[in-house]
This record gives structure tokens, C-alpha cells and sequence, in this order.
């Protein structure tokens, strides 16, 4: 007897990192998230060709700045005009995490000496350093960082800057070096030589990965 398949949700229970996290939320050591960078149009052009170099200071420290909130990074460059504003979509790994939520905080600047990659402000913390109240990441090395996509940008110059990264990604050597990808289909991290299964369904013939956690069949019987 056979009987019609019309596919499956599932609830996984572990800690894979997936790429994408709410940004109240605290990262997870060793995770890989979706993050974005706010830049100008010239700096856009510089980093996704040539990777991301460390800030000279900051809030935090020498680093490169990203967030989670797109919002955040939309906001940056803050003196310049709108036409003139790029916010990158970005692979970073964050390995080891300090959250840093209160002024003067102990490890504010020295985090990446102490054997942190990663230095997390959470939104709405209260330090005056960071008046939006949005949430801000520094990470130490700038290899943890890959420009993926362009999430905002002015019409102009758009078109340039995603050929621009779609030439970057088969450059392996500017930035996330050695970076697990995500499926593109269950959006889970998969390791070097273990790719996800990825096959037609049976019913509806849509690519489907065996561990994605929802897939409704659109085919009728």
C-alpha cells in the first residue's frame, strides 16, 4: 500500500548556529551569523575586493564594526548624505564572544587580548557610547568577515556593487577564511567535504535538503 507524501516540520533541539539571529539575542561562541556593515560608496568598492581591514579605534577597540540590525548599519557613514551610504550584507564568525554592556567596562578595550575574537553590545544596554541603543559587534580579525551581499545601496551604484561581490565570492582569500557555508536550502552550516542531500521532491519536484525543518508539498492527488 502506498500513501501520499505532503512533506514534514521538524523542531531541532541542538546548537547548530544558523546564519540568521535576532539581535537582542546573544551570539553564540563559535557561531556564524548574517551581520551587516554600513560604509561609503568608495570604502564599499575597497572592501568587497579587497577584504575588511582592522579600524585604527573605537568603542571597542581596534576591530572591525558590524551588527545585526540592519538598521544599525544603514545608519553609517552618520555625516554623510544618503546617496552616499552602502550597508554590506555579511558572513562573520564570531569564535569566542565578551559582552560588554556597561561604560568603563573592564575589558572594553583590551577583550581581544584576553582571548576573545569578538566584543557584543547588546541593544539598549545603556552606555552613552551608543546612543541608538541598536546593537554593535566588534570583531578582532578582519578574516572572520565576508562581504555576501549588498542590502542596501544607493540605484546608482547598486548593480556595480552586487557584480562586484559576485566576483568576490569565488575569491576565496578575501576574508572568511576558512568559513563553513550554509545550505542554501535549510540554511544550516555544513562542513568541508560533508555536503547537506539535496534531491527533488518526489511529489511536487521542488529541491528540497533533507534537513530542512519545513517542506509542504504543493503537489495535488
Amino acid at each position: 500500500m502506498s500513501l501520499p507524501f505532503f512533506g514534514w516540520e521538524v523542531t531541532y533541539d541542538d546548537e547548530s548556529p544558523r546564519l540568521e539571529l535576532g539581535a537582542s539575542q546573544q551570539p553564540k561562541d563559535k557561531g556564524v551569523y548574517k551581520m551587516y556593515h554600513g560604509t561609503s560608496v568608495a570604502n564599499a568598492r575597497l572592501i568587497i575586493t579587497n577584504g575588511f581591514k582592522q579600524s585604527s579605534a573605537g568603542m571597542l577597540g581596534k576591530g572591525v564594526y558590524v551588527s545585526r540590525d540592519q538598521k544599525k548599519a544603514e545608519r553609517y557613514p552618520l555625516n554623510n548624505n544618503h546617496s552616499d551610504r552602502v550597508a554590506l550584507e555579511l558572513r562573520v564568525r564570531l569564535g569566542r564572544v565578551k559582552r560588554i554592556d556597561t561604560d568603563n567596562h573592564p575589558m572594553q578595550y583590551t577583550w581581544s587580548t584576553q582571548g576573545y575574537d569578538t566584543a557584543w553590545v547588546p541593544p539598549n544596554c545603556g552606555m552613552k557610547a551608543v546612543p541608538s541603543g541598536l546593537e554593535e559587534d566588534c570583531v578582532s580579525d578582519p578574516q572572520r568577515v565576508k562581504v555576501v551581499g549588498i542590502a542596501k545601496a544607493p540605484n546608482t551604484v547598486l548593480a556595480e556593487l552586487q557584480k562586484l561581490v559576485a566576483d568576490s565570492l569565488t575569491n576565496p582569500s578575501a576574508g572568511d577564511d576558512g568559513a563553513p557555508d550554509a545550505c542554501s536550502l535549510c540554511k544550516r552550516k555544513t562542513q568541508q567535504g560533508s555536503p547537506h542531500i539535496k534531491q527533488p521532491c518526489w511529489g511536487c519536484g521542488k529541491n528540497i535538503c533533507t534537513l530542512m525543518s519545513k517542506h509542504v508539498c504543493s503537489a495535488s492527488y
